[in-house]
């Protein structure tokens, strides 16, 4: 059936205005396909990271933004001692935004020597000992510095925080990568919130095989009669909590990428069929040179599977292409969900283009292959 890809390609090409609207149209439904999975690839990716279940974060109870937790940094050695605790790291955090947003950018304030050991990046540009010696210097996420333009010695602005730019990295997790990471007392003496001994949160590293709600339970009993309240729970519930309103729109969304399927499979099916509409003369002869409704059956599928590809190709190309060039992300509450190209991304894409392509042509193909001869050539 291969040798015949010509033949198809130029009977595609005789009604190119046809062809090209369908191509496109293809296109672009696979594109919104595409990053409408990546949304729910981000999702399933923040709360699938290896030490979400030994790490702890504390956050003052009832509250739910950054700007509102305030806890005492006098409590990271208290809870040091409880057993089965491994390290504990203050963090400040500041953000641009507290509700859901495409453009979120959150500072990090955390001593230098426990970042360093604390997150898994490598720096793409800069190096480490200029961040380590300038209080006001940081690190930033390399989707920030694309949206931002942003690279080492340059200064970054947001807020009331200003700080020079010494390094960019890409950090294992790719929700990560939407982070400014700076000194910790930086953070805490920024112009009009003064808040020198108070952190954001705590994250707490367990030992290996420690019971994390029992530890849970024991630090928020130990400050239970303290100043300040504490809310701990595990990484991966807090950021699943955190985001747990956009999880269900993002669910939602995906019907949306079903709808698109749709369109792309009564799209190319209404094409192949105006395609042997038109070709029913020369479908019958065809017939007359020794072709069994079996290979006309099959020359309609390709054809409609040739027009999906196209177009499938073009758009999954192309989705993969804007995630990985403009470093999207969706964020709420100081936590980013990144929306990145994967492999993933792109067999699932392909899979979906050649579902469709070849169930279009089924019933176009079926209409051409028990098509009578001498009829169709009468009707030519």
């Amino acid at each position: 059936m291969l040798r015949f890809v010509p033949y198809i390609l130029k009977t595609l090409w005789r009604h190119r205005a046809r062809t090209l609207l369908t191509v496109s149209g293809a296109a672009v439904a696979l594109f919104v396909f595409c990053f409408v999975q990546a949304v729910g690839d981000g999702v399933r990716n923040l709360n699938a990271q290896g030490e979400a279940d030994r790490t702890l974060i504390v956050f003052q109870a009832n509250r739910f933004c950054p700007f509102t937790s305030e806890l005492p940094e006098d409590y990271a050695p208290q809870i040091a001692k409880i057993a089965g605790v491994e390290k504990v790291i203050p963090i400040k955090v500041y953000t641009n935004n507290c509700r859901a947003s495409l453009d979120v950018v959150v500072f990090h304030g955390m001593p230098p020597e426990q970042l360093r050991e604390a997150r898994a990046f490598e720096l793409s540009a800069g190096s480490w000992e200029p961040f380590q010696k300038v209080s006001d210097a940081a690190l930033v996420g390399q989707n920030v510095a694309r949206r931002r333009g942003l690279s080492p010695g340059m200064p970054f602005t947001l807020g009331g925080v200003t700080v020079q730019v010494k390094g960019v990295f890409k950090s294992a997790q790719p929700s990560d990568d939407d982070f400014v990471y700076t000194h910790l007392d930086f953070l805490q003496r920024m112009r009009g919130r003064e808040t020198v001994g108070k952190v954001t949160q705590f994250e707490v590293r367990l030992a290996t095989n420690v019971d994390s709600p029992t530890v849970c339970e024991a630090i928020d009993d130990l400050f239970r009669g303290g100043p300040v309240l504490t809310d701990t729970r595990t990484k991966g519930v807090f950021q699943a909590d955190t985001v747990a309103d956009l999880a269900e729109m993002i669910g939602f969304a995906h019907w949306l990428g079903y709808a698109c399927v749709g369109l792309v499979l009564a799209l190319v099916a209404t094409t192949t069929v105006m395609a042997v509409q038109d070709r029913i003369s020369e479908h019958a002869l065809l017939q007359t040179l020794g072709f069994t409704s079996l290979g006309i059956f099959s020359l309609v599928v390709v054809e409609s599977l040739l027009l999906a590809c196209l177009g499938g190709a073009i758009g999954v190309v192309a989705a993969n292409l804007a995630l990985a060039s403009h470093g999207v992300s969706l964020g709420t509450e100081a936590v980013t969900i990144s929306f990145e190209p994967s492999l993933r991304l792109i067999l699932s894409g392909a899979a979906v283009t050649i579902a469709v392509g070849i169930l279009a042509g089924i019933v176009p193909g079926i209409q051409a292959a028990r098509a009578q001869i001498v009829p169709s050539l009468r009707a030519a």
